[in-house]
């Protein structure tokens, strides 16, 4: 349910949302095939932990975060500095840390150029 609303918010906001996974292997097979400018990862995909999406997302430089109800803790220690927002959250903090993730720099904000969150 919290994905199927995060999906119809960003989908408002202008976003292309390329994929909606509910295990790992369709997280695996959306990660590995599709173009993605930035993927937004819930650490419990049906009761088995997102982290190997992290690490091919990781290898094909590909911005992430996580949406978690378990916080930073349930993160390995190497996955810790991707660590996004913990459940339950605000649709404007959802927004806020899209544009950190996205520029880290601070430059333009998502969307602005009609770029997409896929």
């Amino acid at each position: 349910m919290v994905a199927m609303m995060v999906q119809d918010y960003l989908v408002d906001e202008g976003y292309e949302v390329v994929a909606l996974a509910g295990t790992l292997d369709d997280a695996l097979n959306a990660a590995e095939q599709c173009s993605i400018d930035i993927a937004l990862l819930d650490v419990n995909l049906a009761g088995t932990p997102s982290f190997p999406v992290a690490d091919v997302l990781e290898a094909r430089g590909i911005p992430y975060m996580f949406l978690t109800g378990y916080g930073p803790d349930s993160l390995p220690e190497r996955l810790k500095g991707r660590y996004g927002l913990q459940k339950p959250f605000k649709m404007r903090e959802l927004r806020r840390e899209i544009e950190r993730v996205r520029n880290p720099s601070g430059g333009a904000a998502p969307g602005a150029d009609g770029a997409s969150l896929r």
